[in-house]
């Protein structure tokens, strides 16, 4: 699975013009499933991002996990994130899980992340959504669960 991972002061999607899911201060996190990720893939990247020490402690150093701030988390499917541009400039997205594979891994992963303790909103997979978000730092990490 590939997620991208920006802590923000606040974050929102919308559908139709309409607030479907947001956060306070947390994480966004865009998650794409790839081709052959399975549940425990989903589990790993959930406990990783959780425990991410990237926001600051008492000193200004980046320090502290989600979980040890209690911040909450906006869990927004991605699939792009799969792109493969190398052969030209039209990006390929084969690399990306199925839609109903995705859908499943992209609940379960929120789920898991949930589970954990933080309060979690989603997008809506499948739609066209509009995303805002205020970046704070900016900190912003890609992980990748493949080797």
């Amino acid at each position: 699975m590939r997620a991208l991972v920006q802590r923000v002061s606040d974050a929102r999607v919308l559908v139709d013009d309409v607030v479907i899911g947001q956060t306070g201060p947390g994480l966004l996190i865009l998650i794409c499933a790839m081709q052959g990720d399975t549940e425990a893939q989903a589990d790993a990247l959930a406990a990783k991002v959780a425990k991410l020490r990237i926001f600051k402690d008492d000193a200004g150093k980046m320090n502290r996990s989600l979980l040890d701030t209690g911040g909450g988390a906006l869990v927004v499917s991605q699939f792009t994130l799969a792109a493969d541009t190398s052969r030209g400039n039209r990006p390929g997205f084969s690399a990306a899980a199925p839609p109903a594979e995705a859908e499943r891994l992209y609940q379960h992963f929120a789920q898991a992340v949930r589970t954990l303790g933080p309060v979690v909103e989603t997008g809506q997979f499948g739609a066209d959504m509009a995303l805002s978000l205020t970046n704070d730092g900016p900190v912003t990490i890609w992980l990748d669960t493949a080797p």
